[in-house]
């Protein structure tokens, strides 16, 4: 059968592993990380949002980019300092204006269709991963925010998703522990949420009972090709030392987020990834009064650019903001801190005196759109680029991954 070497363990690379396993395929995955799931999958927002599949490419983001730029705090804010990657990266976000509506609707197909995917392997790998089918509500503040809302609707129905203006009176009636005077909102109910980790790092045990084999604390540093490809890395051994390894594969699949761009330069392919920091928080909710004030339908706050989740009785989590500030991971307080207050003003009730902060790089394509399909040479392979729904669309993606390459390497095509 053929062997295929899938790079990275995140939540886009394990369900890669997972559906080539499922066609017959020999995979071994490379994480640089000692375990799955330990970068962008760690601790996101949590949804499974089909209602989020608005793509960014708009003047309207432009605008606010510009107006927040001096603001720390700021939803979304963007490090002036001179960077070709960054800058060649904004002239091709807004050459992809004018795709604004096809890509939302097109976004909107492939995050419905994923559920199904998700749902029938989480049910038969008997995967619990603090699922939560309650919905999501996005708030408007005022007229002009829903407005803009209901644009957005129009692409999102077209798409195919059920989901439907509410009155303010409703809001309170679908999550009455939400404080706050809105306009009115949005309520998608077949949306949900739940633990990201949980989920990948059960999904890769799946992956290694059904033969895969995961090769971690392995940093790739070259790739060759001659009859098969020879993919070396840097292995971190026992005792902290590192030894340089090598293993050869018919097919290299590239799933390694904002490291994917690096590693498409050593196969010959431009991908103008870019890191797209976001940072959440987990609250505890450690009494019985914190746990009944937190909600328990997710909310979208469109204004904040903040969304939430219940991840079971006991956490909350808070996720938000768009930095665009290179490869950094810094945990900065100023953008924690609106996080925390945005929490005291909507779920008064709710204790923020244990709140675990986190921030995570969300790999964007100018386009909004994920990079899935061939590269250049024959039997490389791309399944990454989702952004901010990477959770929510990776399913889908990897299925269609798959019969990209079962239609050049298909699994019987060495034995025979």
């Amino acid at each position: 059968m053929p062997t295929i070497a899938v790079i990275g363990a995140g939540i886009t690379g394990v369900s890669t592993a997972y559906a080539l396993l499922e066609h017959g395929y020999d995979v071994t995955v490379v994480e640089q990380q000692r375990y799955a799931a330990m970068e962008t999958s760690f601790a996101n927002g949590g949804q499974l949002s089909a209602s989020n599949a608005e793509v960014w490419n708009h003047w309207s983001t432009i605008l606010k980019g510009v107006k927040w730029m001096l603001r720390r705090d700021a939803p979304l804010l963007m490090n002036p300092a001179p960077s070709w990657h960054k800058y060649s990266w904004l002239a091709e976000f807004v050459s992809n204006i004018s795709r604004y509506r096809e890509n939302t609707v097109a976004t909107t197909r492939l995050a419905i269709a994923a559920r199904k995917y998700m749902f029938e392997i989480a049910e038969r790998e008997h995967i619990d991963f603090d699922h939560v089918r309650r919905g999501i509500l996005h708030v408007c503040w005022d007229k002009t925010g829903f407005d803009h809302a209901t644009k957005v609707n129009d692409m999102l129905v077209e798409g195919g998703l059920d989901r439907r203006p509410v009155t303010a009176a409703e809001i309170a009636a679908i999550e009455p522990a939400l404080n706050g005077h809105f306009h009115g909102g949005f309520y998608t109910p077949s949306d949900s949420t739940g633990d990201i980790h949980k989920y990948t790092t059960r999904l890769a045990q799946a992956c290694t009972r059904r033969g895969g084999a995961f090769l971690y604390d392995a940093t790739v540093t070259r790739i060759e090709q001659r009859d098969r490809f020879r993919l070396t890395y840097s292995a971190l051994c026992a005792g902290g030392q590192s030894a340089e390894l090598a293993i050869e594969s018919d097919g290299i699949v590239v799933c390694a987020g904002s490291h994917s761009r690096d590693i498409a330069a050593m196969l010959g392919d431009r991908l103008n990834i870019y890191p797209v920091k976001g940072y959440s928080i987990t609250v505890d909710l450690n009494d019985p009064s914190a746990q009944a004030a937190a909600p328990w339908v997710s909310i979208l706050d469109d204004r904040a650019k903040i969304v939430t989740s219940r991840l079971g009785a006991g956490r909350f989590r808070v996720a938000g903001t768009a930095e665009f500030n290179g490869l950094n991971r810094d945990i900065r307080d100023d953008r924690v801190r609106p996080l925390i207050e945005w929490t005291r003003t909507l779920f008064p009730g709710v204790t923020t005196n244990r709140v675990v902060p986190w921030a995570g790089l969300r790999p964007m394509m100018p386009n909004m759109m994920p990079r899935v399909g061939k590269g250049r040479a024959p039997g490389v392979f791309y399944n990454t680029g989702h952004g901010h729904l990477g959770w929510t669309l990776s399913a889908a993606t990897s299925a269609i991954l798959v019969q990209a390459v079962a239609a050049e390497l298909p699994v019987d095509r060495l034995a025979a």
